[in-house]
């Protein structure tokens, strides 16, 4: 196994989906991701894709995103809207919680951490 690892979505079949039940605000998002590394202790990294519609989001987990492509606005709950689009990256802290809505199809890549 190499040491050093491309984050790219060659050669890996996406899994598919959506929110997660009850949590779909509006549209129809529909999700792909790219597993790139599963790492022991609970370290993730890949590609995430999400079609336009609006979801609640709560994170229990740490997770870095890369926006690749695709327009978003990720709200806090009872803090301020951001509007996130290629090139811009950010941390979501465990215990966060708000709202993602992709304007544009949008396209991330990710490193969580459990």
């Amino acid at each position: 196994m190499p040491l050093l690892l491309t984050i790219a979505a060659d050669g890996i079949e996406p899994v598919e989906g959506g929110p997660a039940p009850g949590r779909l605000i509006s549209g129809d998002p529909r999700f792909r991701t790219w597993n790139v590394e599963e790492a022991e202790g609970g370290l993730f990294a890949g590609i995430w894709e999400s079609t336009p519609g609006k979801w609640r989001i709560e994170y229990d987990e740490w997770e870095f995103c890369h926006i690749l492509s695709g327009v978003s606005v990720i709200e806090e709950e009872g803090g301020q809207a951001r509007t996130v689009r290629a090139g811009d990256s950010f941390v979501l802290r465990p215990g966060f919680k708000g709202s993602w809505e992709v304007r544009e199809t949008t396209r991330k890549e990710y490193v969580i951490r459990i």
